[in-house]
């Protein structure tokens, strides 16, 4: 199944991996970006592997449609909102990773957008940064993870799922979560091997919460509840009427 038509944490009939929505967006800068090329022409890519996109085009007869996969800035918030807003529904802020990125930013470099040709976000992925218990070790929690449904089975999300990882592990990161499939994440190395004594600070299924160790032996003796440990969201200013 590709990563474009896969769906977990209940959503339904939108192109997601994780079915989990932060509060606020936040620019994060990278130097890492990918490019990708159409009608089977291989991608350029710095500092992760290469991949290779067929037609992307939305439809038969249309043109197809280059894509870039580069980091967000400030300028995708409203964008940003709205593919999570069309593919996941209002439900998304009251998923339990919620709870993780309310009030926080994205890990450092670690938040992705695919734009196309136009400059149009088609897809986004973050990483967050947390830790496993109190006072645990530092690890990441990947989600939420967005695709625009007219761009399914396009390989656009796997794409962004192998960037965000091969950025995570560059930048010196030990070990990722998320919750999702255990069948369709396992390609990604992810599994629940690990995850036992772990716990998510809110309702989930257990048999969901996986983990990717990036440096072997990071998770284990881990326990306890995940605990937000990203860098926190300016407070916006107050005004006063004179």
């Amino acid at each position: 199944m590709d990563i474009a038509n896969f769906i977990v944490d209940g959503a339904m009939g939108f192109s997601l991996l994780e079915g989990e929505m932060a509060g606020r967006p936040e620019g994060v800068a990278s130097a890492a970006s990918t490019s990708f090329a159409i009608k089977g022409v291989s991608a350029s890519r710095v500092a992760t592997p290469s991949v290779a996109f067929g037609d992307i085009s939305r439809s038969r007869g249309e043109s197809a449609r280059a894509i870039v996969i580069v980091a967000e800035t400030a300028a995708d918030i409203a964008s940003r909102e709205a593919l999570l807003d069309e593919a996941m529904g209002p439900m998304r802020r009251k998923k339990s990773s919620e709870k993780l990125r309310r009030g926080r930013r994205p890990s450092e470099g670690l938040a992705f957008v695919v734009r196309d040709a136009a400059g149009a976000v088609m897809g986004t992925v973050r990483l967050w940064d947390v830790r496993l218990g109190e006072g645990g070790p530092a690890a990441l929690l990947l989600g939420p993870l967005a695709v625009d449904p007219a761009l399914k089975n396009a390989g656009i999300g796997s794409a962004l799922m192998r960037h965000a990882l091969a950025e995570a592990a560059r930048l010196g990161h030990a070990a990722i979560l998320l919750v999702g499939d255990a069948p369709y994440y396992g390609r990604f190395g992810f599994s629940a091997d690990k995850t036992g004594a772990l716990a998510m600070p809110g309702p989930y299924e257990r048999h969901r919460l996986l983990a990717l160790e990036l440096v072997e032996g990071a998770l284990d003796g881990a326990h306890g509840t995940l605990k937000a440990a990203g860098r926190k969201l300016k407070a916006l200013p107050l005004t006063f009427a004179a």
